[in-house]
Formats: C-alpha cells, structure tokens, sequence
C-alpha cells in the first residue's frame, strides 16, 4: 500500500468515525440539558476523533489526497494535443492517429 493509499484509508476511517460520533452526539438526549463543553466530555469518541479530523487537515492530508488527480487532469489536457493520454497512476496512453483525407 503506497503512502497516497494509506492517507487516503486514514481520511476515510477518521471521517467515519466522526460521523458515527457526531450521530450519537446528536442523539443522545442529555446533550440539549448540558452545556457544550460538557456535552463534548460526556461524548469521547466524538471528541477525540473531531480533533483528529481537524488536526489531519491542518497537517494538510486533503492535498495529498487530491493532488495526483489534479496532476493527472492537467497531463491529460496538454497530452491531449499529441492525441495521448494518461491514467490515474500516470501511465501514457497513445492514441491510435487520426486518419487525414
């Protein structure tokens, strides 16, 4: 597993685990009868995994996520001139010529 994979596995199971948080934080009865603060130490799991989230963007993953698929449209459009192309791992695609009458 190549680092952008693991960035992007790490992204996926924190925002899943802030979600199912922020559910059970929303859900949970006691959260209107409490001040916020104390809500937020009443949830852990929310909490902790909100933070995380946090502290994964101001580390900046969302632009190694994102990077290599706008490095790859950019490739496609100048290739597109030469009639060729590129996958998403950077492959060069050659496409057949164009038949001129």
């Amino acid at each position: 597993m190549n680092s952008l994979e693991q960035a992007e596995v790490i992204l996926i199971v924190v925002s899943v685990c802030t979600a199912t948080g922020a559910w059970n934080w929303l859900i949970d009865p006691e959260t209107q009868k409490v001040s916020f603060l104390t809500s937020l130490w009443n949830h852990p799991f929310f909490t902790i995994s909100c933070i995380t989230l946090i502290g994964l963007f101001f580390a900046g993953i969302h632009k190694r996520v994102v990077a290599p698929s706008i490095i790859a449209a950019r490739c496609r459009t100048v290739l597109a001139e030469y009639n060729m192309s590129c996958d998403d791992t950077g492959k060069l695609i050659l496409k057949p010529r164009p038949h001129v009458q």
